[in-house]
């Protein structure tokens, strides 16, 4: 399989690379992770089963396309395909270090910056990707309450009823949505898809980084949301962020809508408690 990945690196490097060493690291919960080096140069490989090869293709082709926006820092893909009875994911190589309070500013900055990065063809992405494990429906819908419902929660709620879940609650949660978004009027902008502190970092020089993206074209709160999910980023990342693009009035009411995807993706993709607190969400936005 080794020699396969080296073969197709040389090939799109033009530079002939032979792995003299290999180093197990993260490569987040659902993907087997690996530094590899020829003694001058490194790679980051990610590995999965051979049946999961769309998820590398759609999320190389997110990186190029956050690349393409000239905004922020993601490591660049190289190459992906299958080898033996597994897939594999090639990406830069990046020496990651700590950020400190003017890197979280930076970040936020240019996460505003990338957010402006906008089209004209509606809510979505040429492609579906994944959302950790878990399709992701990119289906374009100019409409962006409906793209939400249909693309993002429907999808989640019916995959977790038949999973055993109870969400008594969500078809009325349905309903309301349009209502409750009716006076927002987001742009589609280019947006990260799932992002919460393991998938920022920075480099060892302070460089914010962003990775594992599951982008579409969204609004641009659903990424801020998501970064208050587990804990939160620090103080400057947010006023960074303000400072370029200015979130609208209405996004603390709006964010828990937002954030509800992912707790019933985490239903679907870990089950427990999830159920309890996607549950508590739905209550607190139809009050």
């Amino acid at each position: 399989m080794w020699t396969e990945i080296d073969s197709r690196i040389s090939q799109v490097t033009n530079n002939q690379f032979e792995t003299l060493q290999k180093k197990s690291v993260s490569g987040g919960c659902i993907n087997q992770g690996y530094a590899i080096s020829n003694g001058q140069r490194t790679y980051f490989v990610k590995l999965n089963q051979a049946s999961q090869i769309a998820m590398f293709e759609a999320e190389a082709l997110g990186l190029q396309q956050i690349l393409d926006s000239k905004t922020i820092r993601v490591p660049k893909p190289l190459c992906c395909g299958i080898a033996e009875n597994s897939c594999y994911l090639v990406l830069e190589w990046l020496e990651m270090g700590r950020g400190n309070s003017k890197s979280w500013e930076l970040m936020g900055k240019k996460l505003a910056a990338m957010h402006k990065f906008t089209n004209q063809k509606g809510f979505g992405w040429y492609v579906n990707n994944t959302i950790g494990s878990t399709p992701q429906i990119n289906t374009r819908i100019d409409n962006w309450s409906e793209f939400y419902i249909q693309n993002r929660l429907k999808f989640q709620f019916r995959l977790a009823k038949s999973k055993g879940g109870r969400f008594p609650q969500a078809e009325a949660l349905m309903v309301v949505i349009p209502e409750l978004l009716a006076e927002h009027k987001p742009q589609a902008s280019l947006v990260h898809g799932d992002l919460w502190g393991g998938n920022a970092g920075f480099t060892v020089q302070g460089e914010p980084v962003i990775f594992d993206p599951a982008i579409y074209y969204g609004d641009r709160e659903v990424d801020i949301a998501m970064t208050e999910l587990f804990g939160g980023f620090p103080g400057e990342f947010y006023r960074g962020y303000n400072e370029v693009f200015p979130l609208d009035s209405g996004y603390e009411f709006r964010k828990t809508l937002y954030n509800l995807y992912h707790i019933v993706n985490h239903f679907n993709l870990f089950g427990g408690s999830y159920e309890f607190q996607a549950n508590r969400m739905i209550s607190q936005l139809l009050r």
